[in-house]
């Protein structure tokens, strides 16, 4: 009776244990967390207290089967348990409340937030629209320039017509590919721009405003001021923790942004050739819960350091648990990127294709946003126009 109780025993405790393994790696990866973690804490609930209860002897070997359950259980339980907390953590990511800005919204929303020139547009393009597209922190920007010029009655959306927030990276391939007339960014990549050199094209990049890139972290990190040689030794890996900069003892966790976004551009720029150490990753769900392996997004963590653009990380994440570093001394304001006391204020452009098959009310456009009135919606929404007084 006990030889034919531990076969029978092994014969289910062994295949429990293997799906057990199975299962547990499937939770690792799958963005079906908690529909895996229910099925798993039935299943094995109810399959452990069984052969507890057949095996009252305690047979030695059919406890060893049960511990690779239990194993995976405990395992399972204490992911689970990070990813919730994780998940609790603020973030700093490219979401905001795009509806408040999409031009002529008043109407259909409580309050835009597109700021307003006090008298008429003195330019006003009827027909043959530019399509613009752009990064995140400027949407701001040219859907203003948009309300002040472009016909009232056309349809406006984020992700279709003639105006387009598509992102730094999407709207340079969008400019590439014939999709979009006008992009307003930061400057490009090497790897963006060798490939309109690749494909004949002539970008021109026209300065229209001024912005500081910030670096930030959380806003109990003791640290206020890094050098340049700190951040080059934090991205590239050399300073591990925040002790070496006169902080707590915690490891540094430094969050980058993908490939070719403006901000991942503008970090290279500062590294200066210094090589960046791989960034965090983690796996996001996509599509029909397939997995991709992406940068991390900034978790404000109590030991984390990001990056950004100074009105991005002000005026539309507004997050009051970050606070932003002063580099060198010089903390980023208006003030610091106009006088240039700040060592990361540079440019933000109106680029498009410069070639005959152009539309022919870009560079109209472009020199109305250069003029008065065009500089004064900058400095309204929060950017350093180039022109103070107009």
């Amino acid at each position: 009776m006990k030889t034919r109780r531990l076969i029978i025993a092994i014969l289910i405790g062994f295949p429990v244990g293997i799906l057990s393994f199975l299962t547990f790696i499937g939770l690792i990866f799958s963005a079906q967390r908690d529909i895996l973690w229910a099925l798993l804490g039935v299943l094995y609930v109810s399959t452990i207290a069984f052969l507890i209860l057949w095996n009252l002897k305690k047979t030695k070997m059919v406890y060893w089967i049960l511990a690779v359950p239990v194993a995976c259980i405990a395992a399972a339980a204490a992911i689970i348990g990070y990813h919730n907390y994780t998940q609790k953590i603020e973030t700093v990511a490219e979401d905001f409340y795009f509806y408040r800005y999409v031009p002529f919204s008043a109407n259909r929303f409580e309050k835009s937030l597109l700021v307003k020139l006090e008298q008429e547009s003195s330019l006003k393009i009827v027909d043959n629209v530019p399509v613009l597209d752009g990064a995140t922190a400027l949407y701001p920007v040219y859907a203003a320039f948009v309300q002040a010029v472009y016909p009232k009655d056309e349809e406006y959306h984020i992700s279709k017509g003639p105006v387009m927030c598509s992102g730094t990276t999407r709207a340079y391939e969008n400019l590439l590919e014939g999709k979009a007339d006008i992009i307003f960014c930061a400057g490009p990549s090497d790897a963006q721009a060798q490939r309109f050199i690749d494909n004949g094209l002539a970008l021109k990049l026209v300065p229209i405003g001024r912005e500081a890139f910030v670096f930030f972290v959380n806003k109990n990190n003791i640290v206020n001021n890094i050098n340049i040689n700190d951040i080059h030794g934090i991205y590239s890996g050399k300073i591990k923790n925040w002790k070496t900069l006169n902080g707590a003892n915690q490891r540094v966790r430094a969050f980058q942004r993908p490939k070719d976004s403006g901000s991942q551009t503008m970090l290279e720029k500062v590294m200066g050739g210094i090589p960046l150490m791989k960034p965090r990753r983690e796996n996001v769900p996509e599509g029909m819960g397939d997995i991709i392996n992406q940068v991390a997004v900034y978790r404000n963590f109590p030991n984390a350091i990001g990056y950004s653009f100074l009105f991005y990380a002000t005026a539309m994440v507004n997050n009051d648990q970050i606070k932003l570093l002063s580099v060198e001394g010089v903390y980023p304001s208006r003030e610091t990127i106009q006088d240039n006391s700040y060592p990361f204020s540079d440019n933000f452009y109106a680029i498009y294709i410069d070639n005959d098959a152009k539309n022919e009310n870009i560079e109209p456009f472009i020199e109305w946003i250069l003029s008065r009135q065009g500089q004064e919606l900058i400095e309204k929404t929060g950017y350093v126009p180039l022109r103070y007084g107009y």
